[in-house]
């Protein structure tokens, strides 16, 4: 994991580099790969040209970017790369309201990743993985509110020394077939750390505390472990216009 400091300091600049497959994927890029190669022996060029494209696109799919998380304890940061499609004032999932979880009203920020978002998921916060409940379920489209009700998902609890916890749940979509924990209930886990993967296409929902307001609008995309969701206790009461 790489630091970066503050503009003021010797690291002036960073370079690009080339994303790279994350390992859970790189099995379906070698199949993808595979059948390319074969489709060309067997079937006529244009098949084999097809799968070269759907080659590439798993490649993509499944490419895990280096992400730079700002380091500040009271920032809450996107656990997903996507579009921000609904912000609700509402109570916690059951799961995570079990056993002394989450209480109170909370504002849910659903961002929505289509199969060409990076699908790798990360930790809003740091802390302690104080919870992670699997829940089997339907595979409706991802956009709907009901999906976080009805759909197979997966809840995390992320609770900090201080006792501030943040939950956030990776909801499958219409093709999303496997949900994917990088971590287990007891890891500890920095603010921007790869916590999971949903395939393929799919969404996911955080819940900032009672006196947390978003700090992105309806619309807006959003970076996984980059872009900030929100400042703990503060509500900016955000307006704006899509144009």
């Amino acid at each position: 994991m790489a630091i970066i400091e503050k503009p003021d300091s010797h690291l002036t600049a960073v370079k690009w580099r080339f994303p790279s497959v994350h390992p859970e994927g790189r099995k379906y890029v070698l199949i993808a790969a595979f059948a390319t190669l074969l489709s060309f022996s067997l079937l006529p060029d244009a098949v084999g040209w097809l799968l070269v494209g759907l080659t590439i696109w798993v490649a993509a799919f499944f490419r895990d970017p280096i992400r730079t998380t700002p380091r500040d304890p009271k920032l809450i940061v996107a656990p997903a790369d996507g579009l921000v499609t609904m912000i609700v004032r509402t109570g916690p999932p059951p799961e995570l309201a079990a056993d002394g979880g989450l209480i109170g009203e909370f504002t849910r920020v659903s961002i929505f990743m289509s199969v060409f978002d990076v699908h790798i998921n990360r930790s809003p916060i740091a802390g302690r993985v104080s919870k992670i409940a699997y829940v089997p379920g339907k595979f409706l489209n991802a956009d709907l509110d009901k999906a976080s009700e009805d759909n197979e998902r997966q809840h995390f609890l992320v609770e900090r020394e201080d006792g501030v916890a943040i939950g956030f749940t990776q909801i499958a979509g219409l093709v999303a077939r496997r949900i994917l924990a990088f971590v287990k209930e007891g890891d500890t886990v920095g603010a921007g750390e790869r916590i999971g993967l949903i395939r393929f296409g799919s969404r996911v929902d955080v819940y900032l505390p009672a006196g947390t307001g978003s700090q992105v609008l309806l619309g807006q995309r959003t970076i996984a472990g980059e872009t900030v969701l929100g400042t703990l206790g503060v509500d900016p009461g955000l307006g704006g216009i899509s144009q």
